[in-house]
């Protein structure tokens, strides 16, 4: 068999078997790989132009509305049932907490939010509240009931809170009134104001919320007269509460030592203000 002949334009020369087979050999490895890093760029080039096509996934946002003014047939229901759970005679246990103090109203606490229809006062700054805590005998349904005064220079605000003990579906149970400041806690304490709000905080799904609404920006007030058997209800529960924690003596007693107490730290204040005394 006659050597391969290499052709080089006007030259020609003749090389070997083997080094002609090297060379094919050589020729075919360059063209594959060619081939390979083609086709490997162009499915890059196409993936980074599809993935700058499609913008990043945003998370998605659940907003549950809460109709207060006037919540459904079953939420109702379920309004009414945990208002009838609610001991009228507790049995009390050994453990109970009074607290007091003051509070800047630029970060309130969780029980000093006024009701949805309570004034609020461009100049007030400070709150003083009574909070009074018991617990529950171990076979009742709620483990403690939480009462809370506060007062500041236009509103005072009273809310009980019921917590369960073993929850499955009612977490908790908040039923709130407020008045005028214009009255003293005393007052407000000898009688039954209307419940302004009722709250049942369910476990793994949207709180329930019955509150008093008033007219707004030329819309009149909601006829909300088929509620009224709640409200009373709740407002009868927080009567009740009042006298079996003796809100009455203690709130105004704990109310009177913040006043002491606020006063001094004024002075105090006020004290280390002035230039001090020369010798």
């Amino acid at each position: 068999m006659p050597e391969p002949v290499l052709s080089l334009g006007p030259l020609t020369r003749s090389i070997p078997k083997q080094r002609w087979l090297h060379l094919n050999v050589m020729q075919l490895i360059k063209c594959a790989v060619l081939r390979y890093s083609t086709a490997v760029i162009t499915c890059l080039f196409v993936s980074l132009s599809a993935g700058a096509q499609q913008p990043p996934e945003q998370p998605k946002v659940k907003v549950n509305m809460l109709n207060v003014c006037s919540p459904s047939v079953d939420d109702q229901k379920e309004i009414a049932a945990a208002l009838a759970k609610v001991p009228k005679q507790p049995l009390f246990g050994t453990d109970f907490e009074v607290d007091r103090g003051q509070t800047s109203l630029d970060e309130p606490a969780g029980f000093l939010q006024p009701a949805p229809n309570t004034q609020v006062a461009p100049d007030r700054d400070t709150a003083a509240w009574v909070r009074i805590r018991h617990e529950f005998s171990v076979q009742a349904l709620f483990s403690t009931a939480q009462y809370s005064f506060s007062k500041d220079a236009r509103n005072m605000v009273e809310t009980l809170m019921f917590r369960v003990r073993e929850p499955k579906d009612l977490l908790q149970l908040t039923i709130e009134d407020s008045a005028s400041s214009v009255t003293n806690p005393e007052a407000m304490l000898s009688s039954n104001t209307p419940v302004a709000r009722v709250k049942l905080e369910r476990f793994g799904k949207s709180s329930i919320v019955l509150a008093r609404c008033s007219a707004s920006e030329g819309n009149p007030a909601p006829d909300q007269s088929a509620y009224e058997p709640l409200f009373q209800s709740a407002s009868s529960v927080i009567s009740n509460y009042r006298r079996l924690l003796a809100a009455q003596q203690v709130v105004p007693e704990e109310l009177a030592k913040v006043t002491v107490t606020g006063e001094r730290h004024k002075a105090a204040k006020a004290a280390s203000k002035l230039p001090p005394k020369r010798k």
